[in-house]
C-alpha cells in the first residue's frame, strides 16, 4: 500500500466515523423528542390543555423533520448507480427544503390559533403547562446542542434546518413558561396568544434564510459561499488558458459542490497532472469537490456550440 492510499483510507475511515456519530445524534434526538411528544400529549389530556395538545402536534411534526433529515444523511452516503450517477446526495437538499417549509407552516398554524385566542382568551392549566414546557426546554435544548456540533463539523444545510427546528421549539417552550408565570401573577389570559405571536415572528425571522438557501440549492444556484466571478478569474489565470466558457457551479448536496467548464488552451491538453493540480486548488480555495474540465484548442473551424454564456 502506498502512502497516498494509506492517507485516503484514513480519510474514508475518519469520514465514516463522523457520519456514524451524526447518525447517533439524529437517533438520540428523535428518541428524546418522540418521548417528550408522548408525555406532552398525555398531560394535555389530563390537564384539559388545548395549548399542550397543539404543541404536541407541532413537536410531532418536528420529530418527522428530524427523521427526514436523518434519512437524508443516510441516503447521501449511498453509492452511485447506473440510474443515479451522482448517488442520492441531493436528497439532503430536498430534506432541508421540506424542513424549512414545514417550519413555516407550523408557524402559520401557531399564528392563526393565537389570533383566534386573542379575540376570545380561554383559561389555561397554567401550572401543568409550565412544568411540561420546562421539560420541553431541556429536551429541545439538549437536541439543539447535539446538532450544533454536527452543524459546525459538517457545514450541512440539512443539519442547520434540524438545528433551527430544535432552537425554535426551545424558544417556544421558554415563552410558554414565562407567559405562564405572568398569567399566574396577573390573570391576563391574553398574554398566552400574544406571546405565541411574538415567538412566531422570531421563528420566521430565523428560518427565512434557511428557506431561501434551500430553494436556491434546489434550483442549482451557485452555493452562497462561492463567488463565481472569482472562480472564473482563477480558471482564466491558469497557464496556457485563453478563454473560459460553459462554466457551471451547483450543489450536489448540502455539503458538496460540483463544477463543469470548458477551458480553451491553444497549445492543447496540458496533461493529467496539470488538471489534477487545478482540481485540487478548486477544492482547497473554493470548496468545489467535484470538478469536470473539458479542454479545447479553439479551432475556428470547429467552434464550441456552448461558447456563449447564454447557451446551456
Amino acid at each position: 500500500m502506498t502512502q497516498s492510499d494509506a492517507i485516503v483510507g484514513h480519510e474514508h475511515e475518519h469520514h465514516g466515523a463522523a457520519q456514524r456519530g451524526l447518525g447517533m445524534v439524529f437517533a438520540l434526538g428523535v428518541a428524546l423528542n418522540l418521548g417528550f411528544v408522548l408525555v406532552e400529549a398525555a398531560y394535555g389530556v389530563i390537564g384539559h390543555s388545548v395549548a399542550l395538545l397543539a404543541d404536541a402536534g407541532h413537536n410531532l411534526g418536528d420529530v418527522l423533520g428530524l427523521a427526514i433529515a436523518w434519512g437524508a444523511s443516510v441516503l447521501a452516503r449511498r453509492r452511485p448507480s447506473h440510474r443515479y450517477t451522482y448517488g442520492l446526495r441531493s436528497s439532503s437538499i430536498l430534506a432541508a427544503l421540506f424542513n424549512a417549509i414545514v417550519l413555516l407552516i407550523a408557524v402559520g398554524g401557531i399564528a392563526v390559533e393565537a389570533i383566534n385566542r386573542l379575540s376570545a382568551p380561554q383559561p389555561v392549566a397554567t401550572g401543568t403547562v409550565m412544568v411540561v414546557a420546562a421539560i420541553g426546554i431541556v429536551v429541545n435544548g439538549v437536541t439543539a446542542l447535539l446538532l450544533r456540533r454536527g452543524r459546525h463539523r459538517h457545514h450541512d444545510l440539512n443539519i442547520r434546518a434540524a438545528f433551527l427546528h430544535m432552537v425554535a421549539d426551545a424558544g417556544v417552550s421558554l415563552g410558554v413558561v414565562l407567559t405562564g408565570a405572568l398569567i399566574l401573577a396577573t390573570g391576563w389570559l391574553w398574554l398566552d396568544p400574544a406571546a405565541s405571536l411574538v415567538v412566531a415572528l422570531v421563528i420566521v425571522a430565523g428560518s427565512w434564510r434557511l428557506l431561501r438557501d434551500a430553494v436556491n440549492m434546489a434550483l442549482d444556484a451557485v452555493p452562497a459561499g462561492i463567488d463565481p466571478a472569482a472562480v472564473r478569474d482563477h480558471l482564466a489565470a491558469v497557464a496556457g488558458v485563453c478563454a473560459v466558457h460553459d462554466l457551471h457551479i451547483w450543489p450536489m448536496s448540502t455539503t458538496e459542490t460540483a463544477l463543469t467548464c470548458h477551458l480553451v488552451i491553444p497549445a492543447g491538453h496540458p496533461g493529467d497532472q496539470a488538471l489534477a493540480v487545478l482540481a485540487e486548488t478548486l477544492q482547497v480555495r473554493f470548496g468545489i469537490e467535484h470538478a469536470t474540465i473539458q479542454v479545447e484548442t479553439g479551432d475556428p473551424e470547429h467552434p464550441c456550440r456552448l461558447g456563449s454564456d447564454h447557451v446551456i
